[in-house]
């Protein structure tokens, strides 16, 4: 396995289509090219695969996973169908985008229609990419580039998160801590002014003069 290979391995990418035949295919696809993969059959399991879920669903929602990966697994990509029951792809990406905690997952889109205007919307609502069906293994490609932009971008953030924190500690340092090192300054320096004085009283001017007593001169 080369390292481009060995480096897709480790990302996971969510498919969104109603098509159980395109659906396959996408997923044979992505996993060729090493991918992690999960699929899903409507944006409403996408949104509830990445823990957005809908208030106004009135049933439970219960996802067509393939394979079996613990929901909490990180998603690194999502590539939705745009024409699809219900919610399109263009909505999936707009709830996604919408939201604080998703908003940086890069989604692609595709479709099987070449609507010019309808790629321009995606592109301008946040889009990464879009795909004209069938979708090809030299159109995965230009996946893993948007996946560690977005990984690069994050770790950024966190690096800046740590330094936030390190920051704001220093900032609500306990007072006592401060006035305790003001003493121990303090003490250090009075500490160096007796020892400074006791210097300079052993060598007092009255220890070293000489003292004459019968014209015969005595150092004390």
């Amino acid at each position: 396995m080369g390292m481009a290979a060995a480096e897709s391995q480790q990302y996971h990418v969510l498919a969104v289509d109603d098509s159980i035949i395109d659906r396959k295919l996408i997923e044979r696809l992505l996993k060729t090219s090493s991918y992690q993969v999960t699929t899903v059959d409507s944006g409403s399991k996408a949104l509830e695969f990445l823990g957005l879920q809908e208030n106004d669903e009135t049933k439970p929602i219960t996802p067509c996973v393939s394979p079996k990966i613990h929901q909490d697994m990180e998603v690194n990509l999502v590539i939705t169908d745009y024409c699809m029951p219900g919610m399109t792809g263009y909505d999936l990406l707009k709830k996604i985008k919408e939201s604080s905690s998703l908003r940086n997952i890069p989604v692609v889109i595709m479709s099987s229609e070449n609507v010019p205007s309808r790629i321009t919307r995606c592109l301008e609502e946040g889009a990464d990419e879009f795909f004209l069906k069938p979708v090809r293994k030299s159109d995965l490609n230009r996946l893993e580039p948007h996946i560690k932009r977005t990984k690069l971008k994050d770790q950024k953030q966190e690096t800046l998160q740590k330094v936030e924190n390190i920051e704001q500690q220093q900032i609500l340092q306990p007072e006592s801590e401060t006035i305790i090192e003001q003493q121990h300054q303090q003490s250090l320096q009075q500490g160096n002014n007796n020892k400074r004085k006791t210097i300079e009283q052993g060598l007092s001017p009255d220890r070293t003069r000489p003292r004459y007593n019968s014209g015969i001169a005595t150092v004390v």
